[in-house]
């Protein structure tokens, strides 16, 4: 509130679609639609590095069986940070249609730094992030547009403005606390349309081109109807009261209705991975749970960070979803992956002093390990 020049509010006048939009309290839907003609649109993301740890998880949630509405299959964004990090699997990921976002490449264990980091601290972080992604997974595309904090640490204006700078899209750091009907996602050219959640956070105040993917909390209440309010939890597995397959199954079915049921903005469930490999009941649960809203309801798209930006800047009706063209993108993917037999590449590096790191990628093994 102290900054002599933060963003203004909202104006809806100037902040017009497909590069701007806002509104008030942040829960209006795009194209004055009606709540029942707005496909809901569901955001799986998992965080950090894409390596042996996860990537069967991924091909047993993400099996190709599993379809939208529009007959593609459906996808997930990977926020990717850089250690232990298999890039022949990213590149796999990604040539299924998924998409790849940057997380960081240190992913720097002092909390704090990341909210102090200079413009320069981050454009080497993420930019960096982004050269490593493009170069190891060969993605060609331009397709690395996102950005997400690690430990969802804001890094203030300092961050938005190298986001600006390096040409990112969208960042999915915010955390807007429980609340119904949930937000949007929202650009940043005017001021956040709700406060800025979390432990000492470093919050933007000014004006940037940016999308903000606001992660909305979830609400973790047993019996919503009738429990006391407690805060929600913004990630699934710092939901720490979910301790069975149906609690689980159950918390899924309350925050969906929360959103369909209100304003359909896009339900985020955002993971890491070993939460979901862990717990192998959770794992049954989220796949039924998939199964099961796809058969039940023919408006739930499970689609990427981009696709929802796309969708919000050319608003469409449940019906013209289905042929969306940019949700059409990579829709069944039958080619081959690009190398059975990654370079597996034993590899030190001075910034990891002490470890002989091993860079997994379809290109030729580089001469150290990229930091």
């Amino acid at each position: 509130d102290n900054d002599p020049n933060r963003a203004p509010p909202c104006d809806k006048s100037v902040c017009v679609l497909p590069d701007c939009f806002c509104s008030d309290d942040g829960t209006l839907i795009p194209g004055d639609l009606r709540p029942t003609e707005v496909p809901q649109m569901i955001t799986i993301t998992f965080d950090d590095a894409v390596n042996n740890n996860n990537i069967e998880l991924y091909k047993e949630i993400f099996n190709d069986k599993r379809k939208n509405p529009n007959g593609c299959s459906i996808k997930a964004t990977f926020f990717v940070s850089h250690k232990y990090t298999n890039y022949s699997a990213v590149q796999e990921l990604h040539r299924k249609g998924h998409e790849i976002a940057v997380h960081s490449i240190t992913h720097q264990n002092d909390e704090r730094s990341w909210s102090n980091a200079t413009v320069d601290d981050w454009t080497k972080e993420m930019a960096g992030m982004r050269i490593i992604i493009e170069k190891y997974a060969n993605i060609t595309d331009s397709s690395v547009v996102g950005v997400r904090g690690p430990y969802l640490r804001n890094g203030g204006n300092n961050q938005f403005t190298m986001m600006e700078e390096q040409a990112f899209l969208y960042d999915s750091t915010i955390t807007a606390s429980l609340r119904n009907p949930p937000l949007w996602p929202y650009t940043m050219y005017f001021r956040i349309p709700h406060r800025c959640h979390g432990d000492s956070q470093n919050c933007p105040t000014r004006s940037h081109a940016v999308w903000e993917m606001v992660l909305n909390e979830l609400d973790r209440r047993e019996e919503p109807n009738s429990d006391e309010q407690i805060p929600g939890c913004a990630m699934v597995d710092s939901c720490s009261n979910i301790l069975n397959g149906d609690q689980f199954y159950n918390f899924l079915n309350h925050n969906f209705d929360r959103h369909y049921r209100e304003n359909r903005a896009p339900l985020g469930l955002y993971f890491h991975a070993a939460w979901l490999k862990n717990n192998p009941e959770f794992l049954d649960a989220f796949t039924y749970w998939i199964d099961e809203v796809s058969e039940k309801y023919p408006d739930v798209y499970f689609v990427t960070m981009t696709q929802v930006i796309q969708w919000i800047q050319s608003p469409k009706t449940v019906s013209e979803s289905k042929n969306f063209e940019p949700w059409r993108e990579k829709c069944e993917v039958n080619n081959v992956p690009h190398c059975w037999v990654p370079n597996s590449c034993k590899l030190t590096s001075k910034e990891v002093p002490g470890e002989t790191l091993n860079l997994q990628t379809c290109v030729r093994c580089p001469a150290n390990y990229p930091w």
